[in-house]
């Protein structure tokens, strides 16, 4: 059997798991860190609940994927995970599921390895999303999940920092209210309300249009341009207001700034 026949032959079988994501759908990419409470809190130890040394990684991470040659608007990212919504034109390697999570998986986990000086490991899933509505339900969910994490990790770390054991800590939280985890928190000096958004909401990328100055060797003068660059948002906007940012994206491609950089 000649190589082209042998070819053809094989790669039926190595392509026949192939999904293709359907057209007309918006793309949303989910990374999550492999084994991270290991290496964050054993390994490398970062303070807890929150370092901003993670956080900065994580944003280098985002900013990593969304200049890797997908067509991503908007990157968010809280604790160890990380959205990537996608044009609504993206169709890059002709929207085969195995390329989205083999190479973002790949390069989340190079970058993050590279600034920590050791081995860190992201999964990827991609989930397409039927319309503009779930689109924006999706990053409120996740902007909701962002909330109850800090929450409850800034009440649990605050307990065993007071001598609590794991268990201990754990039990005093479960079931509890998020009024009770408020008032705990109070009681104990920390006003959640005046966190900082970022710990609380999560951040967001996406590409903002800046002037820059430059030479033009053909004039001879100085001049100024407009170029793309990723703005690191760490104050997002909450509920509704989140969700017509959502849509503005997904209009433009580039919204408005609508927090401190």
């Amino acid at each position: 059997m000649n190589f082209d026949d042998l070819d053809a032959k094989m790669r039926v079988y190595e392509q026949s798991l192939d999904q293709i994501l359907l057209p007309e759908l918006y793309l949303v990419a989910r990374l999550d860190g492999n084994r991270f409470t290991r290496l964050t809190k054993e390994i490398c130890k970062f303070k807890a609940p929150f370092d901003e040394r993670f956080r900065d990684m994580m944003v280098n991470t985002v900013k990593a994927l969304m200049n890797y040659g997908f067509r991503v608007i908007y990157g968010f990212t809280e604790s160890d995970e990380i959205s990537l919504l996608f044009h609504p034109d993206e169709d890059t390697f002709g929207r085969k599921v195995r390329k989205y999570n083999s190479l973002l998986a790949g390069v989340a986990s190079a970058a993050f390895s590279m600034q920590l000086g050791s081995q860190a490991v992201f999964d990827c899933r991609m989930v397409p999303l039927p319309t503009i509505e779930r689109v924006q339900d999706y990053f409120l969910w996740r902007q909701e999940d962002a909330h109850r994490n800090s929450l409850n990790s800034h009440c649990y770390w605050m307990l065993r920092k007071r001598g609590m054991s794991v268990a201990e800590a754990t039990k005093t939280l479960e079931g509890q209210s998020v009024a009770f985890k408020n008032e705990l928190l109070f009681q104990n000096g920390i006003n959640f309300d005046k966190l900082p958004s970022w710990q609380k909401r999560g951040m967001g990328l996406y590409w903002d249009t800046v002037l820059k100055e430059g030479f033009n060797p053909v004039t001879g003068s100085t001049e100024i341009a407009e170029r793309r660059a990723l703005k690191v948002d760490l104050e997002l906007p909450l509920r509704d207001e989140y969700a017509a940012f959502i849509s503005r994206l997904l209009d433009s491609g580039v919204p408005r700034s609508t927090g401190k950089g």
